[in-house]
């Protein structure tokens, strides 16, 4: 079923709103396990559940494909994420090698290398997560590359409002204190050695929806064959 314009317009001014600008009404962020709610409407990647522990969750995802924008510097998460999801919304239109079409997924996702210091530039990637039917042959496209996950493990916490870029800082600080001292702690520290960036926003709704907001920081991270799932 196609998705309606409606709500593809929607999710581009989502991303191309200055959120952290006053322009829509501050909401409690919480940690909250649900199943987003856009997820019923158009297609989201697959996932289980293998652990919910105080505050995070750990998800498997299946193999994956993502497209993907090439770094950006920036000092803002929502800038950033606004200029690459440009760029994946013209993709998903037809600007691509083949002309095609693709439908809307969920999430939006902004992996994150954070800079050495406040004011200096961080480095963010934006990836538009491709449909099924699609992830066989991806269109290229210029500017864009594909990212092909294998199976791959989040720790992840969920939370309500709009994304700022205060409080993202604020959600992954809060995630990594619920996971310290964890079996799952150990294993995202031995594996960030060897990942670009730190961690990944994961963005879901419209502008337009002002209750029941699910936005998601993650901590991807390869399983240990000592950790019991």
């Amino acid at each position: 079923m196609a998705v309606p314009s409606m709500f593809k317009l929607s999710l581009l001014l989502s991303l191309l709103s200055n959120l952290n600008g006053g322009l829509w009404p501050d909401t409690t962020h919480k940690s909250f396990e649900v199943f987003p709610p856009t997820c019923n409407r158009i297609e989201c990647p697959s996932f289980d559940t293998v652990h919910a522990g105080n505050g995070f969750e750990i998800r498997r995802y299946n193999s994956t494909v993502w497209m993907s924008t090439s770094p950006i510097q920036d000092i803002s998460l929502v800038q950033a994420t606004r200029t690459g999801f440009l760029q994946l919304f013209d993709y998903i239109q037809g600007k691509n090698k083949y002309e095609e079409k693709i439908e809307m997924t969920a999430p939006v996702i902004t992996q994150v290398a954070p800079s050495d210091g406040p004011f200096c530039e961080s480095s963010f990637v934006v990836s538009f997560y491709v449909p099924k039917k699609n992830q066989g042959n991806p269109a290229p496209a210029e500017g864009l590359h594909a990212q092909r996950w294998k199976p791959t493990y989040v720790a992840l916490r969920q939370f309500s409002g709009f994304v700022t870029d205060s409080n993202v800082g604020e959600e992954a600080a809060a995630l990594e204190a619920s996971l310290a001292g964890t079996v799952w702690s150990t294993a995202i520290e031995k594996s960030r050695a060897s990942q670009a960036s730190v961690y990944t926003v994961a963005q879901y709704n419209s502008p337009f929806e002002f209750d029941n907001r699910v936005n998601e920081i993650w901590f991807p991270f390869d399983k240990e064959d000592d950790l019991v799932m």
